[in-house]
Formats: structure tokens, sequence, C-alpha cells
């Protein structure tokens, strides 16, 4: 394991970060690690869900697909006078 030193964190942002480590039930120092976890992880977050979808939707052929007739676009009521 390594140190990492992080300077000039204003006080508004190490407040924030003690709080969700509270609410989180645990050290800022691992609330932190856990925080930088998430961010350099090589999976971009949602990408697994991206993945579903292209898996449930690999058959299908966008000429295929119905079109739905257009209805004519709603109009806002008159204003009172």
């Amino acid at each position: 394991m390594t140190n990492l030193t992080i300077r000039n964190l204003d006080d508004e942002l190490k407040s924030l970060l003690r709080r969700q480590a509270a609410r989180h039930g645990c050290s800022m120092e691992q609330e932190a690690r856990d925080i930088l976890r998430r961010a350099v992880q090589t999976q971009p977050a949602g990408a697994g869900f991206a993945q579903r979808i292209q898996r449930r939707f690999a058959g299908l052929k966008a000429e295929d697909l119905p079109i739905p007739k257009r209805r004519a676009a709603r109009l806002s009521a008159a204003p009172k006078a």
C-alpha cells in the first residue's frame, strides 16, 4: 500500500466528504478510497446496462420496425381575456 496526500482541499469539500463518510458509516479515508476506486474503474458506470440493451435489441433491424402514424400537434389553450 502507498499513501496519497491531497493538498489545498477546500473546507466545504472536506465537510461534504466527512458527512458522506458518516452516512456510509466509514472514515473519510475509506470514503475517499471508495470514490477514487469507482472513478478509475476500467468499465464506465452503466456499461453493463448498455451492453444488456444492445444484446436485447441486437436482432432487430431499424427498417423492420413499424413507424407509428403522426398525430396533429396539440394547440395551447387560447389566453383568457
